[in-house]
């Protein structure tokens, strides 16, 4: 696809994330869907195999994003919403619609349900799991986060000690960790970014669903600064390898193709 001129289009993925951006170029014969000027990409975040409500997406933002003033916008979606149609809250859409293929498959019954909420149009969805957020920051080589609130999560699951009957201990002490973040800017790896954005028992007013959904927010934000960044730009070994796992780590309806 020949190129008559360049604008950078950047959609952030998440998930809660936490974390991908695309990159969209703009040419005169560009198949990016878009309306008004802008596209809509909705942005799933589940936890994958291996965890319970692996299907289930707690996280889920709408990326709107301006092709002529080169902005983006963020909105969070409430994982809580009432469904009528399936009779469940809007986090189990996308599991529903690879349930049932009268609704179409995942990617498509999340989106359609997301329109309905939101009045806007949905051009695009991804969803990535726990691990894939991990991997793209990693392969960024992490992230500056700037968090605005000191907190404490006594309570943080670890993984795979979900059923340990933790020698018998009513408490079930064993099946959690302690994690703490600073108010400030910390830098994280995949992993730390991955506690910072799940969290849900923090102290200090971090242990709402609100408080979850700035945080993920944070957490792209610092996506989009590290992506941004000369020392990304200019490193084409890290552009690389952060291409590499993020087209293999995530599930879209969009062709990659039509964009490069």
């Amino acid at each position: 696809m020949h190129k008559r001129y360049f604008i950078i289009l950047l959609g952030v993925i998440l998930s809660v994330f936490v974390g991908l951006s695309l990159f969209f170029w703009k040419t005169a014969n560009s198949k990016i869907i878009s309306q008004g000027g802008r596209v809509n990409v909705l942005i799933l975040g589940k936890s994958g195999t291996g965890h319970a409500g692996a299907d289930l997406t707690d996280t889920m933002m709408l990326v709107s994003i301006s092709l002529e003033k080169k902005s983006v916008n963020l909105i969070s979606i409430p994982r809580d919403i009432w469904i009528p149609e399936i009779r469940a809250k809007i986090n189990s859409a996308y599991y529903w619609g690879r349930q049932k293929p009268e609704f179409g498959g995942g990617l498509s019954f999340a989106k359609k349900n997301i329109e309905t909420i939101t009045g806007l149009p949905v051009n695009y969805a991804l969803v990535l799991d726990f691990s894939s957020f991990k991997d793209i920051i990693n392969a960024l080589g992490g992230v500056n986060v700037d968090v605005a609130n000191s907190f404490t999560d006594n309570l943080y699951p670890i993984a795979g000690k979900e059923n340990d009957l933790c020698d018998g201990g009513k408490e079930l002490k064993c099946r959690y960790e302690t994690i703490r973040f600073e108010k400030g800017v910390n830098f994280m790896d995949g992993t730390t970014a991955l506690k910072f954005v799940r969290s849900r028992n923090g102290d200090n007013n971090e242990n709402t669903d609100i408080a979850r959904e700035m945080r993920q927010q944070k957490v792209i934000s610092a996506i989009k600064n590290k992506i941004l960044s000369y020392q990304t730009l200019l490193n084409p070994v890290k552009l690389i390898r952060f291409w590499k796992v993020a087209s293999s780590s995530i599930e879209t309806d969009l062709d990659f193709s039509s964009i490069a």
